[in-house]
């Protein structure tokens, strides 16, 4: 049996911790996220404040520990989103076949050459702003990517002997599909979803940053690097130390969907 790799235990490692910062935030910090010391602004990060604090005296730690329910909440929508509508529109495209498959793949092509950021912001525009917004926007721009992929393997799975043999035994098209064909063609699909997961993250980061997210004082990751833009210069931990955080969570995501990914090639040779 093979053991796991020091990078996988590392990634594992750094998803549960920031799973456990979103659940059970006050075990990790006493300090209040909102409320702040003005005598104690811009402090350097030191064992009372690991992070330092920000300009109104904020523990800078705090508020990266409690935003971790935002940041996560909002792509865990955003995956749900994408993985949802990408596996219907898939499975349609591939059981269907014939002009619905074309037409379906045609408006996948149509939305994998807009750029995702591009796509997020339109949809943004048309619901307006907020975390639950931003994270059905992202959401959306990973349909295409999901579609695609399930698409491929529903088409792989289809043409197999056993579910030949299902039809061939009187199987209804929907039992089939729903009992042979979905469960066999997630795999990867799933794969995918955890890759999404860190790029929803580093998406809705990138919008909140641009001022489309959560509200101030919501500690929200991407708004948290936005604040502390003004005092990079004199107070680097402000956007270095939650740019760091969400750096770590988005390579560790990538490092376990690879993981999956390879498991599954294993599975299948």
């Amino acid at each position: 049996m093979n053991r796991p790799g020091t990078g996988l235990v590392l990634a594992w490692l750094v998803i549960g911790v920031v799973l456990l910062w979103a659940v059970v935030p006050g075990v990790f910090t006493g300090h209040d996220p909102i409320a702040g010391v003005p005598a104690e602004k811009l402090q350097a990060p030191s064992g009372q404040h690991l992070f330092g604090t920000d300009a109104v005296g904020r523990d800078l730690f705090a508020r990266v520990v409690h935003g971790a329910v935002h940041s996560l909440s909002g792509a865990f929508v955003a995956v749900a989103v994408g993985l949802v509508l990408g596996t219907l529109l898939g499975l349609l495209a591939g059981s269907a076949g014939g002009l619905l498959d074309d037409a379906i793949m045609r408006f996948v092509d149509v939305l994998l050459s807009v750029p995702g950021l591009l796509l997020a912001l339109t949809v943004i525009i048309l619901l307006g702003p907020g975390t639950v917004n931003v994270a059905i926007a992202v959401g959306i721009g990973s349909v295409a990517a999901f579609a695609r992929l399930a698409r491929s393997e529903v088409v792989r799975v289809r043409r197999t002997d056993y579910v030949e043999a299902a039809f061939g035994s009187g199987g209804r098209y929907v039992t089939v599909l729903r009992r042979h064909v979905l469960p066999n063609s997630l795999g990867p699909v799933v794969a995918l979803a955890a890759l999404q997961f860190g790029l929803a993250i580093l998406a809705i980061s990138t919008l909140g940053f641009l001022g489309y997210g959560a509200e101030p004082p919501t500690p929200e990751w991407g708004l948290l690097i936005s604040e502390g833009r003004d005092y990079l210069a004199t107070s680097w931990w402000l956007t270095s130390l939650p740019g760091a955080v969400v750096v770590s969570v988005v390579l560790a995501a990538g490092r376990v969907s690879r993981s999956i990914g390879a498991g599954l090639g294993r599975d299948r040779a």
